[in-house]
Order: structure tokens, then C-alpha cells, then sequence
């Protein structure tokens, strides 16, 4: 965490945030036109924004085919979703020496090769730059990995481990955030007038002036509520323990329901209601790991590390949409019958992409 992403080091990305936000609403303002009333895939845009995003952040520039890379990770979400033995008995070792799905272990494979031809490229790179300032994170973990006096081996998995975390739980935030604003217009007409105000005047969003915009944080917050990217936390218990009654031996994997606790009406006053305006009151729970009733990036010594890298890419990106266009949906489609029906796996996604007709208010 201190070498890769801390408070500093995620605000010196911000440059490249602040460029592939741009390049985002660039690329929707030349696919669009308001006489023709073309419809844009949005949950493809964000991919590719997210992507270019964390690449350039992780490995220093653009992947020279994104459009594969996507393809492969897509694959490698649905794959995660599929039944296997090995979790229905952990325990057993007969289900742990049965092969591995010949379709994942493929995918899985694929992905390696890409990721390896990355990091090779890398690494020729960095050999022939002169100088040892260090430009993105895979040279801090290059670095790391040579010198070797840490605890834990920083392998090449380690490494791709790094871009798929940074990637896929990101991209799923940014897109149930657009589709709860399109199903909630007056939520949307407010965070609107809140850019009017914060940002006008503004050819582009800068990150310094999104600190004013309070309500697109609690927009956020409410998004990570009710839709958190990844809805079960697994832990494996270190020591035999009695938990309300139950024993739970060592190297048990306990899941922990992120979904339903941020559910609970327990805890929240009309839990299925997408309302932003209950993290306006004071001593409303944060996401930061100190309320365990709001724990979408988990809490503790094993929290998410990226939390402040995923922020300042959610925030930046949602901003820029909202800011740059107003949205329309496809003709004769209701906002209550947009389909919000997920489909679980490594992150819980949306079944439905979003398309939608983006009409320019603020142009680059």
C-alpha cells in the first residue's frame, strides 16, 4: 500500500485520469448527433475508459489491442460465475485433484500469455530508459520483486492480480451508477445542477474542483450500497473458534454477505430505494472499513488497497458524463423498465448493458 497507492502516488495519476476522462466524452460527442438519435453502448465506454485508465496508471501506456484484452477478462468474468466441486467440498481432496474446467483453464492461460507479453514489453522498456524514476506501478513492482526482501513473493501473478482488481470492480461501480441515475431523474437532475454550478465555465473536468461536488459523493456512496462489486468477502479462519454457537475450525473459508448487510433494515431505512440523501445526515456510515454495516471494499488489515485509486476514477468519469450531456433513453423505454437483474461472479454486474442517446449540453 505505501509504495503503490498511496495518497501521493494516486494523485500523481491524476493527470492521466483527468486525459482519459476527455477522451471518454470525446469519443461519445463524435458518435453522436442530435438529428439522428444514435445510441450509445455505455457500458462498453466505461470499460474502455477504465481500462486505458488503469493501464496507463499500472503499466505506463495504452495496451496496443484493448479490444482483445477486454474480450479475455469478459470471458474470465462469466467464467468465475460457473459451478465447481472444489466449493462445495472444500475439504475434500479428491475435489481438489479433479481437473480444472478445459474452457477456463484456456481462458486462463490466454489471459497469462497477454499479461506476460505485457510485462515483457515493460521490462525491455524500463532496462533501456535511462535514469531510475519510476513512472507507473509495475516499475515499483519490478523493483520490488529484484530486490526480494519482502515477505511475500511479489510473482508475475501478484502482478496481473494488481490490473485485474484495478479494472473489473471499478467498471461495475461506473456502470450501476449510470444506470441507478437513469432509472432515478430527479437524482439525476440534481447532480446536473450541482456540476452546472461547481464546474461552469469549464471546457473539461478537473479533479481539483470535484471536492466541491458533494452530492455526487453521496451518489456514489449510495451506489456502493446497494450494488457493491464484489458481494461475498471470503476469509479462511487462522485458529478453531466458536462464532454465536458454531464451530468454525481452522482453514474454514467464512463468507462474509456484503450484499445483504447493506440490505438489512436493520441498518437502513428503506434499504432497496436507491436515496443518496441518507449519506447527507451526520454519522451516516462510511465506506472506509470503521462501520461494519457498509463495508463494500471490506474492512480491517486486508481492506481493498485501491480504494482511493477506484474513487478518483469513479468520480472523475461520472462527472464527465453527467457534466458533458444530458441522457435519453432508447425510444419508448420507461426508467422503471430498465433492467437491473444481476448476474453474479468475481463482481456482481448488471445482466442488461445500458445503451443510451447522449445529447451535448457542454462541448469540448
Amino acid at each position: 500500500m505505501m509504495e503503490l497507492l498511496s495518497a501521493r502516488r494516486v494523485e500523481a495519476f491524476r493527470r492521466i485520469r483527468e486525459e482519459e476522462a476527455a477522451r471518454l466524452v470525446s469519443t461519445i460527442q463524435a458518435t453522436s448527433s442530435p438529428s439522428d438519435g444514435r445510441l450509445v453502448n455505455i457500458d462498453e465506454r466505461l470499460d474502455e475508459f477504465m481500462t486505458d485508465s488503469a493501464v496507463r496508471a499500472i503499466f505506463g501506456d495504452r495496451l496496443p489491442d484493448r479490444g482483445a484484452f477486454l474480450k479475455i477478462v469478459k470471458q474470465g468474468v462469466g467464467l468465475s460465475s460457473l459451478f465447481d466441486l472444489r466449493d462445495l467440498f472444500p475439504s475434500s481432496r479428491l475435489a481438489r485433484l479433479l481437473p480444472r474446467s478445459g474452457k477456463a483453464e484456456r481462458q486462463r492461460q490466454e489471459t497469462f500469455r497477454l499479461m506476460d507479453n505485457i510485462l515483457k514489453t515493460r521490462e525491455e522498456r524500463r532496462m533501456g530508459r535511462e535514469g531510475d524514476d519510476e513512472q507507473d506501478m509495475v516499475d515499483v513492482l519490478l523493483r520490488i520483486q529484484k530486490q526480494g526482501n519482502t515477505r511475500v513473493s511479489l510473482s508475475d501473478g501478484v502482478i496481473r492480480d494488481v490490473f485485474a482488481a484495478a479494472l473489473d470492480t471499478t467498471t461495475t461501480i461506473l456502470q450501476w451508477a449510470m444506470a441507478e441515475l437513469m432509472i432515478n431523474p430527479r437524482v439525476m437532475r440534481r447532480v446536473q445542477s450541482e456540476a452546472d454550478y461547481v464546474l461552469a465555465g469549464h471546457a473539461t473536468v478537473q479533479e481539483a474542483s470535484l471536492k466541491s461536488m458533494q452530492y455526487l459523493k453521496v451518489v456514489i456512496k449510495e451506489t456502493l450500497r446497494l450494488h457493491p462489486p464484489a458481494s461475498l468477502f471470503p476469509r479462511v479462519c487462522v485458529q478453531d473458534c466458536k462464532i454465536q454457537g458454531y464451530d468454525v475450525p481452522r482453514g474454514a473459508t467464512m463468507l462474509t454477505n456484503t450484499w445483504a448487510i447493506s440490505r438489512d433494515p436493520k441498518y437502513w431505512n428503506e434499504p432497496e430505494k436507491f436515496m443518496p440523501e441518507r449519506f447527507e445526515c451526520d454519522g451516516v456510515a462510511d465506506f472506509r472499513g470503521l462501520d461494519f454495516e457498509f463495508t463494500p471494499f471490506g474492512v480491517g488489515r486486508r481492506i481493498c488497497p485501491g480504494i482511493d485509486f477506484a474513487y478518483a476514477n469513479i468520480e472523475i468519469a461520472l462527472a464527465s458524463l453527467i457534466y458533458h450531456f444530458d441522457w435519453e433513453l432508447p425510444p419508448r423505454v420507461d426508467p422503471k423498465e430498465i433492467d437491473m437483474t444481476e448476474v453474479f461472479g468475481a463482481t456482481v454486474r448488471r445482466k442488461a448493458e445500458l445503451f443510451l442517446r447522449p445529447i451535448p449540453r457542454v462541448p469540448l
